[in-house]
């Protein structure tokens, strides 16, 4: 999997007009699941993403998780993180798993950061044509690819 996640100060989610996710401090999740991702990935990417130290402590240094600061989480599908660019001007998404795979870590991916929080998080709708609006914080942008742990 891979994930751009990004300290927001606020953020929504629309669809089709309609707002099916807002929050403030917190975090802007932004995931893509690829054909070979398995349920380590999303145990891993998921503690990753609580634990994560990107929020300012009382000196101004980012020694604290969203789960410190009692922040939110807003998830979003997206499989064009997986876009291979090598070829041509038009990206080709073969390395995205297809729906019916990518639905399945998603939600799983969405019930363990809760599992991990200790609290619901909002998230967008799969497959859709969503309108993200943000204020970035910082800005603070950190990508990750589970494929990549070192």
């Amino acid at each position: 999997m891979r994930a751009v996640i990004q300290r927001v100060l606020e953020t929504s989610v629309k669809v089709e007009g309609e707002i099916i996710a807002r929050i403030n401090k917190g975090l802007l999740v932004f995931v893509g699941v690829e054909n070979t991702d398995t349920q380590e990935d999303i145990l891993w990417l998921s503690a990753k993403i609580a634990k994560m130290r990107i929020f300012s402590d009382e000196d101004g240094l980012m020694n604290k998780s969203v789960i410190d600061t009692q922040g939110e989480i807003v998830l979003v599908s997206q499989f064009t993180l997986f876009a291979n660019t090598k070829k041509g001007n038009r990206p080709s998404f073969t390395d995205s798993a297809k729906p019916e795979i990518a639905i399945s870590i998603y939600k799983d991916l969405i019930k363990q950061l809760e599992a991990d929080l200790g609290k619901s998080i909002q998230s967008g709708e799969f497959g859709a044509d969503m309108k993200i609006l943000l204020i970035n914080d910082g800005p603070v942008t950190i990508c990750i690819d589970t494929k990549n742990r070192g």
